[in-house]
């Protein structure tokens, strides 16, 4: 089963780190990564930029500049990830936590997989859920 696996952390702290802090922290996720994809259960993950580069489409269409969280923490990235259960996606969680302490990970199964419609995606089999 897919599940994504939703990285919140103080953005103010993370963007704080100087470059070495942030590349150690990147290193040891790195290891957890490297792992994850040669065990086949590692899809795309993302590390998005800070929240002051959001922008929120609100409904009626109102475009707002900016986040609006209603969390302490902001979201950072996700990672999607093809394992069992939820003790396996908890396990992954587990995982990326140690190396990353400072983060929370927010675990939430997929209900719809939509594959890819860019001309060059990968035509592999499509799992369907």
């Amino acid at each position: 089963m897919l599940y994504t696996l939703l990285c919140y952390n103080k953005e103010d702290v993370v963007w704080s780190w100087s470059k070495e802090e942030d590349d150690a922290v990147m290193t040891r996720l790195s290891t957890v990564h490297e792992k994850l994809v040669k065990e086949g259960k590692l899809g795309p993950s993302l590390r998005l930029l800070p929240t002051t580069a959001a922008t929120t489409l609100r409904g009626g269409g109102i475009v707002i500049d900016g986040p609006f969280a209603e969390t302490k923490e902001q979201l950072l990235g996700f990672y999607v990830i093809d394992v069992e259960n939820l003790d396996a996606a908890l396990d992954v969680a587990k995982e990326l936590s140690a190396a990353n302490p400072t983060s929370v990970y927010e675990i939430r199964p997929i209900a719809l997989y939509v594959p890819e419609a860019r001309p060059n995606a990968p035509t592999q089999m499509i799992k369907v859920y």
